[in-house]
């Protein structure tokens, strides 16, 4: 008998502009490719390159100083043009002009079945694989000197316009179970797959987990709350399942190729479906003409609409997780009588202010309005409808606010991160941003507790 978690409390946003299950052509290939430190939170970085460096993909251009073992590796072949620093000398980015054909650092991956946990470990931070992994509690980059008591995947992509990870793996089955493998060296608790019903029946080696149910049953959040809760003092590392084939296809060849197959989403894109795309890259450049319909009014999300990260001049190049691209109405030329009170039968309420609650299945396009003011945070309960975890989300918040040592940690701060409060700030009425405070949260308490 499978394991099988059902989840009932949580929200499925149905927005117009899925992608089809069809492979678009690729992205083009720019002038430029960048690694951002600010993309892995907890990455402290020192500059080991040079502008005028030649380079290989897979070449360290960054390291942790924490760990300096810990590598973050250039995505191409290339001369390093530039490396760019803000306030502080804080490092902001390291470009690379690539070449016209890409050579690669070769890594002897050869056998990793075989392996030992240290050897398997060594290669993932060499070649900057380790980048993938984040770690519970604190949701940061993981430690590499800890043992991680347990591994949570997630395969099960259920935020909104979200792509169908059976259809990235395609083809790639092998790779996959490749890096299941590596991740079974790395801790000697269970690795936890978390996927759809009926999905990656083969895999071996492994916990499988079907989640079924509302976004965020597919959040790594939730699968580790209802299969194997994190105590205090102990440490999980969590990866996505579509950075999974990125390090398979670095172990099947010993190649560091970054690039990855996502959804280009919404109801403002000029095309929907499949593309590969090389992560680094600008998006104005690597996709231009190819994203918005009117070029004007419009947002570009990377990632979904309720965690994703606004495209602006701030964000302009793709990060190294990127899965989707998501385009909505900006909403700054829309003029709207009486608001909100108008009764309306093609905008959608998680309320029932409108009549959506009637039509289930009906496809909407929302914009990136708010739709409302800040103000008190107002105990409804309205958070624990959508809210799967087995915490008080409210009571959390209030504590995290307050900075609460004691009661945060008693209410379960170690078990969250932000992404998992992303419904209940999508149907808050307070408009709090719910998320942000939960990440300065977590960062504080990580700055106190080490």
């Amino acid at each position: 008998m499978p394991n099988i978690i059902t989840i009932k409390k949580g929200l499925t946003l149905n927005l117009k502009g899925k992608a089809a299950e069809t492979q678009l052509a690729a992205a083009q290939r720019t002038e430029s490719y960048a690694v951002v430190p600010d993309d892995y939170i907890g990455f402290v970085p020192k500059v080991i390159v040079h502008p005028g460096d030649k380079v290989l993909a897979g070449d360290a251009l960054l390291c942790h100083k924490g760990a300096p073992e810990l590598c973050l590796t250039s995505p191409v072949s290339g001369e390093v043009i530039a490396v760019n620093r803000g306030a502080k000398r804080k490092v902001l980015s390291v470009e690379v002009r690539p070449d016209a054909t890409t050579e690669y650092k070769s890594f002897a991956t050869a056998g990793v079945e075989k392996m030992q946990r240290s050897e398997v470990l060594a290669l993932l931070l060499e070649s900057g694989m380790f980048s993938f992994f984040k770690q519970r509690p604190y949701d940061r980059l993981a430690n590499p000197l800890t043992e991680p008591r347990d591994i949570f995947v997630t395969a099960n992509f259920t935020a909104p316009l979200a792509p169908r990870f059976s259809y990235l793996a395609q083809g790639r089955e092998d790779e996959l179970q490749l890096a299941l493998t590596a991740l079974t060296k790395l801790t000697t608790g269970k690795v936890y797959l978390g996927v759809a019903p009926g999905e990656l029946t083969g895999v071996t080696g492994v916990e499988r987990v079907e989640v079924r149910g509302p976004h965020p049953a597919g959040l790594v959040g939730t699968l580790i709350n209802h299969t194997a809760p994190i105590n205090k003092e102990e440490t999980v590392w969590t990866l996505k399942a579509s950075d999974l084939l990125v390090i398979g296809r670095f172990l099947k060849t010993g190649k560091v190729d970054f690039s990855r197959t996502i959804a280009l989403t919404g109801s403002e894109a000029k095309e929907t479906g499949y593309l590969t795309v090389l992560p680094g890259a600008r998006f104005t450049e690597a996709l231009a003409g190819r994203l918005g319909k009117k070029g004007e009014h419009e947002r570009i999300i990377e990632g979904d609409v309720f965690s994703g990260v606004k495209v602006d001049e701030e964000h302009d190049r793709m990060s190294y997780s990127i899965d989707q691209i998501t385009i909505i109405p900006e909403g700054d030329d829309v003029h709207e009588v009486f608001g909100w009170a108008m009764p309306r039968l093609n905008q959608y309420s998680h309320s029932r202010s409108y009549f959506s609650w009637l039509m289930p299945k009906k496809e909407y396009v929302l914009d990136a309005r708010v739709k409302g003011g800040r103000r008190a945070m107002i105990m409804s309960g309205e958070y624990d409808r959508v809210f799967p975890m087995d915490i008080y989300p409210e009571f959390l918040l209030k504590s995290i606010i307050a900075f609460n040592i004691n009661d945060m940690e008693a209410r379960g701060i170690y078990e969250v991160a932000p992404e998992d409060f992303s419904v209940c700030e999508f149907v808050d009425t307070s408009k709090i941003p719910l998320q942000q405070i939960v990440r300065q949260g977590l960062d504080e308490l990580y700055k106190e507790m080490n």
